[in-house]
């Protein structure tokens, strides 16, 4: 190796030195910065928010914002600008709601449901855009469950008559493999400060008080949900005990002749209401959209690693979520496993 090659050599070793330096101390800043804004707090001016693409465009004055909520409802996927789509969300409903340019919200809803905890987070946030300016709730192809549980929240519904929507109830479900464990000679020990610590485990059959403890928990959280559901839609808590509150899944035509809904139509139709309960006949509609940035990129790349040492495996047309055993969920039959 003669002198010249060699300076190269070292050239190039100087500039990737650099060059990680520098990207090692652009991601610290980028760290540190977050750092000094407080999570969870979004009426200061630095909180994050989302851009806007036109959906329609109109001549008025003021505008409708759409804000969409697409999928399982958890606390467990991370979002796009907050630390999980359940931030997403509550994010875009406080941008829509504090805007003073926003005259109504469309929320589109095309979700079977999912975790209690975090349906009740959004429909927390759609009650107070709702107390602010109207909130009209398009139903896509499916709101059932946790997804209709949120629509609640809305100032006026509307489902296409095909829309799959109702499924009013709560589950919650673990896997029983104690058989399974006998057959290849394998008891498991465990030590508990109390009965019920491993009440949920599947190496062992529920007891009776088991059983009766994890069922009172369900019927308090379908307590919740019906009694937001006879508030929301003024239907006497009885009668939807003893009617459609059974997690029956229904369509958009019965959800309105049950009066869960108030009006079927397409979403065109869900931008003309929010425009007249908006009173701005002329608004165009926005749908929010995060902005690209740095972080979600290193994100992706740093992934990659760990993503590369598994071997996932999709079958076509399966539709069923993960489900993490002891959670309790806001989802349709079809969906637990």
């Amino acid at each position: 190796m003669n002198k010249k090659q060699f300076g190269c050599i070292l050239v190039l070793l100087v500039v990737l030195l650099c060059g990680s330096l520098i990207f090692n101390f652009v991601l610290l800043a980028m760290k540190g910065a977050a750092g000094l804004i407080p999570r969870g707090t979004l009426t200061a001016d630095r909180a994050p928010r989302f851009e806007e693409t036109t959906v329609q465009d109109g001549r008025g004055p003021g505008k409708i914002a759409q804000v969409t909520l697409r999928g399982i409802i958890t606390s467990s996927e991370a979002g796009n600008v907050g630390e999980t789509m359940v931030d997403d969300l509550k994010i875009q409903l406080h941008q829509a709601a504090t805007d003073d340019d926003v005259k109504a919200i469309v929320l589109y809803v095309d979700s079977p449901g999912g975790e209690v905890t975090a349906a009740d987070m959004i429909y927390d946030a759609v009650t107070r855009a709702r107390a602010r300016k109207p909130v009209v709730v398009y139903m896509g192809s499916l709101a059932a469950s946790g997804g209709y549980y949120v629509s609640c929240g809305g100032s006026w519904l509307m489902a296409d008559d095909t829309t799959l929507t109702g499924s009013i109830g709560v589950i919650i479900e673990t896997l029983n493999y104690a058989s399974l464990l006998g057959k290849v000679g394998l008891e498991p020990v465990v030590f508990k400060s109390g009965q019920f610590k491993d009440m949920l485990s599947g190496a062992r059959e529920m007891t009776p008080a088991e059983k009766e403890y994890v069922q009172n928990m369900v019927w308090q959280t379908y307590g919740k949900f019906v009694g937001i559901l006879a508030r929301e839609r003024k239907i006497p808590e009885d009668t939807l005990r003893n009617g459609i509150a059974d997690g029956r899944v229904i369509s958009g035509r019965d959800a309105l002749d049950d009066k869960l809904i108030d009006g079927l139509g397409q979403v065109e139709d869900a931008y003309d209401k929010a425009r007249e309960l908006g009173a701005a006949p002329d608004a165009p509609v926005v749908r929010y959209e995060a902005a690209f940035r740095f972080d979600r990129l290193l994100r992706f790349f740093g992934g990659r690693s760990e993503a590369s040492s598994k071997v996932q495996i999709e079958l076509p047309g399966a539709i069923m979520p993960h489900l993490e055993a002891g959670r309790l969920y806001l989802l349709p039959s079809f969906f637990a496993p």
